[in-house]
């Protein structure tokens, strides 16, 4: 399975001539799995399937999701009531005949219908779970196109990692290209400072002794084989057939400390310059890393 990334968009749409249900899936990074849908109110029975249906497919990132429901007819109805519209025009006409001087007794239609329970507003019962299939498919499409996606930009992603990870060979093998022979240039430079200090009568022991110790400190050699090693898992990981985002960002923070030590370490100019290309190289995969899921 390639690299994934954790941006992306997808859109599914379905219908069974009722009913028609578009899903939009909108994903960003995320150190862990967010989702965030948002339904319909005759839909909000159906969120927890409609969860689970997404957690299988993303382990990380936040996923908005957006489900529309379109109905040819609309649950909201108007209902008349005939018999209570005519029951309200014959007591008028009944209370009319009945008041003095009173001459006009047609009784406006519109005054009917306005009178209370005339006209209804009622709410048809929806059955949900008859139109699942149609939310279910629309939901499958459009995590096959985020899906898609997601894959597209992460095999981008994974060329631009692997990138990184030869510019980092190359800086470790300058590192140790100017590191050769840092022993010799140690004892010359102890050598000539203490000879400024006490002239000729120095004790060659005591300044091997010294070299040592110096050398030592200054050995970036197994900080060097350890961020080889960590290079190799981290190109590894990036051909896993498995999610592998928190592998790198761990593996990340191992190559940082060890980068830091090198840094600590550095003897000479030379090297502190590599060691802040490093660094700056690390960021860079860092920036990037935190879009792969």
């Amino acid at each position: 399975m390639p690299l994934h990334s954790m941006t992306g968009y997808g859109r599914g749409e379905a219908s069974n001539g009722d009913v028609t249900v578009v899903v939009e899936l909108k994903s960003v990074n995320n150190r862990f799995r967010d989702l965030q849908i948002r339904v319909p109110r005759e839909y909000v029975a159906l969120e927890p399937r409609i969860n689970n249906l997404l957690k299988e497919p993303f382990q990380r990132g936040r996923i908005d999701g957006f489900v529309r429901r379109t109905a040819r007819a609309p649950l909201t109805r108007v209902v008349a009531d005939p018999g209570l519209a005519n029951e309200y025009s014959r007591v008028i006409n009944e209370l009319a005949t009945e008041m003095v001087g009173f001459v006009g007794r047609d009784v406006p239609f519109t005054f009917i219908l306005g009178q209370p329970g005339v006209l209804n507003i009622t709410e048809a019962e929806l059955d949900v779970m008859a139109e699942w299939g149609v939310v279910e498919t629309a939901i499958a499409a459009a995590v096959t196109d985020l899906v898609a996606m997601r894959r597209q930009e992460g095999m981008a992603l994974a060329d631009e990692l692997k990138g990184f990870l030869t510019e980092i060979r190359s800086q470790l093998a300058d590192i140790e290209a100017v590191a050769e022979g840092v022993n010799d240039r140690l004892r010359t430079r102890l050598e000539s400072r203490i000879k400024r200090m006490v002239g000729d009568r120095f004790d060659p022991y005591r300044i091997a002794q010294e070299v040592a110790l110096l050398a030592d400190k200054a050995d970036v050699s197994e900080e060097i084989t350890r961020m080889r090693s960590h290079c190799d898992q981290f190109g590894e990981a990036l051909d896993a057939e498995e999610p592998v985002g928190r592998r790198l960002d761990f593996l990340l923070q191992e190559m940082n400390r060890e980068v830091n030590t090198i840094g600590s370490k550095a003897a000479e100019h030379p090297i502190s310059q590599r060691v802040v290309d490093l660094k700056t190289t690390l960021e860079r995969m860092r920036e990037q890393s935190a879009n792969v899921e």
